[in-house]
């Protein structure tokens, strides 16, 4: 059976970190599905849709990488699409107690579903996907910290 590790996240938008880190899981698993998840707290720049849709176009390139939508708990959506693993990136020691607790309470409510930690290329520690729409809304240049297609996205968000 093929090992599938789910790499949740909003994604808003999707940064050359995350896609940094989506190539390092997808050369560690068999399968990778890339979740994008509604987050209530959150007031996104763009639609789950549009996310889902700048995120496949983004990987076309990787063959075993998929993307999605969910809902809900994690972890019932992980045993749902019979995953193994959840992956996250860890960029910088801040992110890492936040992540620790949420791989621990995972961990205990999946019965079996790891967490594992990705850096990114140090190029990216200092990238969020805040920092990139800060960025863009006042027409700083944000072509190094994006993929192309993404890059064009935020412009035409920005300049309506």
């Amino acid at each position: 059976m093929p090992k599938t590790a789910i790499y949740p996240g909003t994604f808003d938008p999707i940064t050359n970190g995350h896609i940094d880190v989506i190539h390092r899981a997808a050369r560690l698993f068999d399968r990778v599905i890339v979740a994008v998840s509604t987050n209530p707290a959150k007031k996104p720049l763009f639609t789950v849709e549009e996310r889902v849709a700048l995120i496949r176009e983004a990987l076309l390139d990787q063959k075993n990488v998929e993307v999605d939508s969910f809902k809900g708990l994690l972890v019932e959506y992980a045993r749902s699409r019979n995953a193994v693993a959840i992956v996250r990136g860890l960029r910088a020691i801040s992110d890492f107690e936040y992540e620790f607790q949420m791989a621990l309470v995972n961990r205990k409510i999946s019965n079996g579903l790891v967490t594992v930690f990705l850096m990114p290329h140090e190029k990216y520690t200092y990238l969020n996907s805040t920092i990139v729409k800060e960025v863009a809304s006042f027409g700083g240049d944000v072509e190094k910290f994006v993929p192309a297609n993404v890059l064009s996205a935020l412009k035409a968000k920005f300049q309506s």
